[in-house]
């Protein structure tokens, strides 16, 4: 069950992401990140991306790899509690080019606004492009370290009805 947030009694900040199986015990190296880049990181940078609630961390994942590999291939999904002291939010409105908040390739400004965020501060709080009322985090364990821990890990299993016969 998801935590309540703080406003309505909850008393924690818990990120949340979603992994194949198989990689379940490096969930915090940001090494597909590392390899390749991010939305919010250049190649290099090992960001590791969360969101504020499971279910955006599903439509994340969901949005590069379908609802059929999400059906597939065995996942888990991982809840990791965090310090809000560290949280820096980043507004949509202060985001140098608005389009960065859209579908579509992030530019290597985009990339670079990102790197700088997550030299500065431990956590980067900032709106998801998939599900625009929504709220990714993003942080490198390097700089994170002691602010985090692993809360949960437990298999994933979608509803069957996001991959009907057919498709």
């Amino acid at each position: 069950m998801t935590p309540l947030p703080a406003s309505l009694g909850g008393s924690e900040l818990v990120a949340w992401r979603l992994d194949q199986s198989k990689y379940a015990t490096t969930w915090d190296t940001g090494e597909g990140a590392f390899l390749v880049g991010g939305r919010w990181n250049s190649r290099g940078v090992r960001a590791v991306y969360c969101s504020i609630d499971p279910a955006t961390a599903i439509l994340e994942v969901a949005v590069h790899k379908g609802f059929r590999a999400l059906d597939t291939v065995p996942h888990v999904i991982t809840a990791a509690t965090i310090d809000p002291a560290g949280v820096f939010v980043v507004e949509s409105g202060s985001v140098p080019n608005p389009n960065w908040l859209r579908p579509g390739i992030p530019s290597a400004g985009q990339q670079a606004f990102g790197d700088e965020l997550l030299t500065n501060h431990k956590f980067v709080v900032i709106p998801s492009v998939v599900s625009t009322a929504s709220w990714n985090l993003i942080f490198t364990a390097s700089n994170a370290a002691g602010s985090y821990k692993m809360k949960s890990q437990e298999p994933f299993a979608l509803d069957t009805r996001l991959h009907p016969p057919g498709r």
